[in-house]
This record gives C-alpha cells, structure tokens and sequence, in this order.
C-alpha cells in the first residue's frame, strides 16, 4: 500500500496513548527539544511530566501529525480505527501479540488483518515496534533511551528489529544520524517504503537497512531505482545466514544456495551494498555519507608506521582495493621533502622525520592528495586522553586537514583500533571534510563497499521474474519427464530409450550407439544409491548391470554416453523465501557438494550474466581451457541455461525446484545428461 509518510516522520502535533511507555514518550519527547504540540490520552491521570492529559480521544484539538499507542493489542485496533476517521497522519503501533506470535496460537494475523483494515490510508508502524527518531527536526517518538544527537544532514536506518536500531544509536564512531524507524512486523507499511519516503528529504545522504525478511519485493525494486535517481546509496544487513535459516531440500541446488545466496544475489542486482556486520555497516554509511560512492578503486594508503602500511597492504589484500605506485613527478617531489632514506611507494611510510613541523606535513599530505587517487587514507591512532597526552598528533590532524582543504581531495582517517579514536578528534576531522574510520578491517571494509557502491550500474536491472511461495503439495518428475520437458525449450540431451524390465531394456538398447548410461529410475540421488553404470559398452555388459539393479528398481533409462567432457557443470533454479527464482552454476557431478563451487543470479538473467558467473566459478579455468586442454563450448553452456530459464518462465506459477546435473560441457557443445524438476500440485 501506498501511503503518506509525511506528516508521522515530521510531526508538528504528538498524541500518546497508554500508561508507562506513553511517559517514556513525552521524556524522550522534551529531551529532543521538540517544540509541537504534546496531548497525551490518558483517564487515570492528570498530567504526563507536566504536560496535561485529555481524558478520552474524543478530547484531542485535532487531528495529530503522529501517534504513539501504547495500550494491548485489542485496544490498538481501536485507538487506529479512530485516529484514522478523524484524518491523523499516522502512528507507531508499540503493542505485541499480533502475527509475530501466530505460532503460538493467540489469533495475532486475524487481529493483524483488523488493524490494517482499520488504519485505512492512514500510516502505521509496526505493530510490535518502538517507533522512529528524527534527529533533524527534534522528534523522538520511541519509548526508550537513544544515543543520538541533533544533525543538520545524515544517514536514515531502517531496522525491523527496534533492539538493534537503538544499538546502532549509541554508536561513539562519529556517524550523523538523521533518522531511525522501526519497522516491526511491517503489517501496512514495509521497510522498503518506509525507506523510500525517507529519500524524499534532501537532508538525507544515505540509506541503512536491517533487514529480518525482504517481504515485498517489488517495493524493494522500487526503492532501489529511487534511490539510484537520487543518486543516495542504500548499505544493507540481512540475517538469517546459518544453516539453521535454511530449509529442507530435495535438489544439489537448493542445498548449496540457501537463502543467503538469493538474497545476496538480490541486493547485488539492485545495487544495494550488502554488509554482514553492524560495525562494517556504520563505517560504510558513514564513508557513504562524506565522501559518496568512489569513482575507482585506486588507494594511496599514508602512515608514519612501516608496520602500518605493511598491515594495511596485508589487510586489503584479496579486496578490491588497489595501491597503484606514485607518478614520476610526484614520486621526486616527494622524495625531496622526505629525505633518502624513506621509501617512495604506496602504501607509504614516510617515517618521523618530518613529525612535529606542520607546514612540511602539510605540503607532503597535499603531494600525496594531488595525485588522482579515488581515496586518500591516512593511518592514524591517536593516545589516549585520560593517560596520555594527545597534543603532540594535533599537527598530524591539522596538516591532513589543511591538505585536503587545499588539494578538494577524497580523504579518509582510519585508526587501526575503533577505541583509538576519540569522539573529540573524529569531530575535527569530519568537520574538515575528513572522514573517520574506526578499526583497521572495518575501515578497509568500508572503503571496499564505497568502491562497490560506485561501480553499480547506472540502468534498471529487469524487474525480478517472481514466484509463488513454496508451500503446499509437490510432485517430483522423474528424470525422462523432466529432460523431455526442458528439451522442448531448446535443452539437449542423449537418445535414450526407458524399459520396465531387464527384457525390454535389452531388446531396445540396439536402437542407441554403444558405450551407452544405464540408470535406475525413481530415486532423486541415483548414484548415491548405486543407480548410475557408466561406459557400458555392449548388451551383455547392459544386462550384468540392469540386473545388479533389479533389486532396488526395474525402471531403467538407458541412454548414450556424452563422452568428451571437458567439464560437468551444475545448473539448477530454486524458488526461494525470497520469492525470487534463483539459478546457480557450479562445478557438477560427484564433487557437487565437496567442492561447492557456485555462483548465483536471479531471474532473468541475461547473456552477458551468465558468461560473467560461470567465470567466476573455480572450473572457469577449466572451461576456458586449461593448460593446453580443449576449451568449453561457452556460448552452448549459455543457450543450456538460457533453455533452463525459458522452462523457469513459462511454468513460474508452479516450478518448485529444476536442477541439471551434470550438464556435460564439451568442445562444441553442452549436454544434459540428468535433470529433475519438482512442480507444484495444481
């Protein structure tokens, strides 16, 4: 649904309802220094810290810009219910006990479907959420103590757990906050909209996400093309990555993917940043959030430490970060302020000769910044002040300062402990137009995701290719039936014949070329089960082995053998959580799960895609030609898993789970020698 946020983000007028959590409100409300109007609903009591209480809704001056209803959850459909007839802009639902404990059996998705039927147009958070802050206009609807502080400019973080948002607001790293919302159980309003009228105000820089699920995905899209036209980027956590998130599944595919690959692959797609801890994410929204998405991956990396720059070289290894050497002029220039005996290279220690004399610092930082680096990074762990005395590194901080004022260049500070940074310094720094990083591998880590962020395409991916949700009955197409299905959409596989008794199977087997496959049919891991005979070369031979598998089956399909691999390649699809389809490729076979080799797209994926993935794969090489073997017949494996898509988009409303494996890709061209398909009962 899409509804006005406008007003519940920036309020003029606040109602409160309900007991305890209202009074948190109104104090979190004074310690904002909000300066709208306050009018807490309460009948017990006669005022809420000074501020006088309306006995009943029906006595509110009109209609509140923002709402906190903080009563039981059959109390909050009504409070919604009102508040919506009377044409209220919107509020934040505190109270539990509605979809989220469903499982438990307490009634919560019926009473959830009454609540958003009785919020109407009108904007709800939650329910079960704390609610948002606003650090720009002073607004501080959340029934809790926050770290935050007012902010002219700064990042938005939209959590679906309120926990981790108000962790996220005691961080001491220097990072502006503008606005945190708590989605909850997101029963109206998403995170992805939430998230998108937040872009709407120019005072904010960046998007921070905390995702526990992607519900709607086409929101999510949406959000990703506005924040694009924006030019504002979106950094994103999403949990349930442990093998405890993952489902039971029938196929190879499904197995090594899980869901963590489809919703990696679906932020990759939509040009979101995806990070895997909060520390990573507040360093990268706030590099985000100075310097913007960097134009390259070129890094001058500066220190006064040889130990510095060796680790951060070492740390960075393996990232897309890159220290190209200094140009001639720069690198002579360079050497005459340093002196001979430091060494000119990048990352550079330029030792401690010339600590202490600021102009000198400053002239060699501005050397370093001229150069068109994409990121400057200094080295930098300042002493403690309850200790030590920090005075002697003010020129360190002065000179960078002075540097890049003078030079307008992209530059960052990174202490290679977070706590050696104090808040004091970090504020001189970004007030300078320098960045502060917290943390040596956090800090490279941000750097790495700002690289990325700038090199996401500036078009529209296709809208996702959208599946239905994996629940309900399912039936498994046996092997023929599934390689027949796919051939009719361009898949090519061996001659086969399929017999129900030994007999039958020698009779027919003279219409196929020997060395011929033999396998039993009905199991989903044949060759686990001893199903599978290869390199069969003559009846009797077929008969042996038919017979050796008569106890287990008497279906066989017996096929000729696709011999001249120059690899096996796994293709699979899988309708995930996510309610995307998510195609991986790997290296197939025996060594599908020892090896797990995969990469991962989403549908629809183009040409282009799929040649990048299977590059990436570790059997690239292989497939490329390795050390003077044949190479692959790269565009047929394509045409295979672009058959394998037009299948997946033609029966989407059903297809479960496909997967191919191997696919026999040899010199000119690529053969399915096993598929399954599992479909979804009409």
């Amino acid at each position: 649904m899409s509804v006005d946020l406008s007003r519940l983000l920036r309020p003029k007028s606040v109602a409160l309802f309900g007991g305890e959590w209202a009074v948190n409100v109104v104090a979190q409300l004074q310690k904002s220094g909000f300066d709208g109007d306050i009018w807490p609903v309460n009948p017990k009591r006669s005022d809420i810290l000074g501020v006088p209480c309306l006995a009943s809704i029906d006595e509110l001056p009109g209609a509140p810009d923002a709402s906190f209803i903080g009563v039981n959850r059959d109390a909050t459909v009504n409070v919604v219910r009102r508040l919506n007839a009377m044409g209220a802009g919107g509020a934040t639902c505190f109270a539990s006990g509605f979809r989220e404990s469903e499982s438990e059996g307490t009634g919560g998705s019926g009473l959830q479907d009454e609540l958003v039927a009785a919020a109407g147009s009108m904007p709800i958070l939650g329910p079960n959420c704390y609610g948002l802050i606003n650090y720009l206009d002073n607004v501080a609807l959340w029934p809790d103590q926050h770290g935050g502080v007012p902010v002219e400019s700064g990042v938005a973080i939209v959590a679906q757990s309120s926990n981790i948002a108000i962790n996220m607001t005691m961080q001491a790293r220097g990072l502006p906050i503008a606005y945190v919302v708590a989605a909850g159980n997101q029963a109206q309003v998403g995170a992805s909209g939430i998230a998108s009228a937040l872009l709407d105000d120019e005072r904010v820089t960046a998007i921070g996400l905390y995702l526990e699920g992607f519900g709607d995905i086409r929101a999510l899209e949406a959000l990703a093309t506005k924040a694009r036209d924006k030019n504002k980027p979106i950094v994103a956590i999403k949990i349930g990555r442990s093998e405890k998130a993952r489902a039971a599944t029938l196929t190879h595919t499904a197995s090594l993917a899980g869901n963590a690959a489809a919703g990696s692959a679906l932020l990759k797609r939509l040009g979101i940043v995806e990070v895997e801890t909060i520390a990573v994410f507040l360093e990268t929204l706030k590099l985000l959030h100075m310097i913007g998405p960097l134009p390259g991956a070129s890094v001058c990396s500066v220190s006064c430490s040889g130990g510095e720059a060796s680790l951060m070289a070492d740390m960075s290894e393996g990232t897309a970060l890159s220290f190209p050497e200094f140009a001639p002029a720069q690198r002579a220039e360079l050497k005459s302020e340093l002196g001979p005996i430091v060494t000119i290279a990048n990352p550079l220690d330029y030792h401690t000769f010339i600590w202490g004399d600021t102009p000198r610092m400053t002239r060699v930082f501005a050397t370093v910044m001229r150069e068109s680096f994409d990121l400057t990074v200094f080295i930098l762990d300042m002493p403690r002040a309850d200790r030590c005395d920090p005075s002697g590194y003010q020129c360190a901080v002065d000179a960078i300062i002075a540097a890049k004022s003078e030079t307008g260049a992209r530059v960052a500070v990174l202490a290679s402990l977070p706590e050696n940074m104090s808040d004091h310094f970090t504020r001189s720094f970004m007030e300078g137009g320098v960045a502060v990083l917290h943390g040596m591998s956090e800090g490279i880590a941000a750097i790495a995701n700002a690289i990325a962020a700038g090199r996401h395409p500036g078009s529209d991916p296709q809208p996702l290719l959208l599946c239905e949700s994996p629940a309900g009955s399912s039936r498994m197409l046996n092997e023929t039936a599934s390689k027949q299905a796919l051939s009719g959409f361009g898949l090519k596989i061996p001659r086969s014949i399929q017999a129900r008794s030994v007999e039958e199977l020698i009779s027919n087997s003279s219409q196929l070329d020997f060395p011929v496959v033999l396998k039993g049919v009905g199991l989903a891991h044949k060759s686990e089960a001893g199903l599978v005979s290869l390199n069969i070369a003559d009846q009797a031979h077929l008969r042996t082995e038919a017979e050796r598998m008569q106890p287990v089956t008497s279906d066989f399909l017996v096929e000729e053998m696709a011999a001249g691999a120059v690899a096996e390649v796994l293709v699979g699809v899988t309708c995930d959580a996510t309610g995307t389809f998510l195609l991986t490729m790997g290296a197939g076979g025996v060594l599908t799960e020892i090896l797990g080799d995969t990469v991962s797209l989403l549908l629809p994926a183009t040409s282009e895609d799929i040649i990048a993935a299977l590059q990436n794969l570790k059997i690239g090489p292989l497939l490329g030609g390795y050390r003077g073997k044949p190479a692959a017949d790269i565009a047929a494996i394509v045409d295979a898993v672009q058959s394998v898509c037009r299948y997946v988009e033609a029966n989407s409303e059903r297809l479960l789970e496909l997967e191919i494996n191997p696919l026999i890709a040899r010199k000119h061209d690529a053969v399915a020698v096993d598929a399954l398909i599992s479909l979804r009962e009409n």
